[in-house]
């Protein structure tokens, strides 16, 4: 099965890196604080797309070149002419073709790891909430800067996600204000996983996707897919109710043998994805 990232150099605006089950994807325009550009924005829409019928490939981790993980949308490169279809309507497709990229990270069956630095700004922000574990060197810092040119704060999926994450006292103050959020505070409030050296983040978020590796790919997708049902679960019966489901589904798979019978003979198990 062969797709655009498996070939070095498909992409403009993207880095991508097989290592075995692992895709590192790298937002590659570092002169422009790797700004979302409509190209970017295209081609991040069509991985995560992709990446809904890769089973090969398990995990994802998502990091920036440069010194600057992205700086929000890059407007200069959409088209606002009013043209035939009229402003309002060509402003609403730019709209949702970035917000699509959000919602692809979070239904794409990967877990998926960011790493880090610099300004993380709107649209940049935004990624980094539909992640799944974020870490962040030192010079990270954060903000939902739609408010401050004129816009609401509620943008990209922040008013979902970001009270989701840090409470609504937090991401009230965050979104009505679109201050600054740094990698120390961002920690504290459980933004971000850990705070570690810029020259340490992918050697951390490839630790931590080894460790995801280590275990059954079927029950790996099936957990992102559980949590996300839970954030909206109406309440505790109904998560626990998902959970049955899908405890059932992976504890009927080859793998699920195999890792029983691995514990118990106190060696590695072997995956097959069965």
């Amino acid at each position: 099965m062969t797709d655009a990232f498996d070939a070095p150099g498909s992409f403009e605006t993207l880095l991508t890196e097989r290592r075995g089950a692992v895709l590192i994807v790298s937002l590659n325009r570092p002169d422009a604080l790797n700004a979302l550009s409509a190209m970017m924005v295209d081609e991040l829409n069509h991985l995560f797309e992709t990446l809904h019928r890769r089973e090969d490939i398990r995990v994802v981790i998502l990091r920036a070149e440069g010194r600057a993980f992205c700086a929000g949308a890059d407007l200069t490169t959409w088209d606002h002419a009013p043209g035939e279809d009229g402003r309002v309507h060509r402003g609403l497709a730019i709209q949702r073709s970035i917000a699509r990229i959000m919602q692809l990270m979070r239904s794409c069956p990967q877990p998926i790891i960011a790493l880090s630095q610099g300004a993380a700004c709107g649209g940049g922000f935004s990624l980094l909430l539909s992640s799944d574990v974020r870490f962040a060197a030192p010079s990270l810092r954060m903000n939902a800067a739609y408010i401050r040119i004129g816009l609401s704060g509620c943008d990209m999926g922040s008013s979902y996600l970001l009270p989701r994450l840090v409470g609504m006292s937090v991401a009230s103050e965050l979104l009505l204000t679109g201050r600054f959020i740094h990698a120390e505070r961002a920690a504290a409030v459980g933004l971000v996983s850990a705070v570690v050296p810029e020259d340490e983040l992918l050697t951390t978020g490839l630790s931590l996707a080894e460790e995801m590796l280590n275990t059954n790919p079927l029950g790996l997708r099936l957990t992102k897919d559980g949590l996300n049902f839970a954030v909206d679960a109406p309440s505790m019966a109904s998560a626990m109710a998902m959970e049955d489901r899908q405890q059932i589904l992976v504890a009927g798979t080859r793998d699920a043998t195999e890792a029983l019978a691995a514990f118990f003979e106190k060696r590695p198990p072997v995956y097959r994805d069965l």
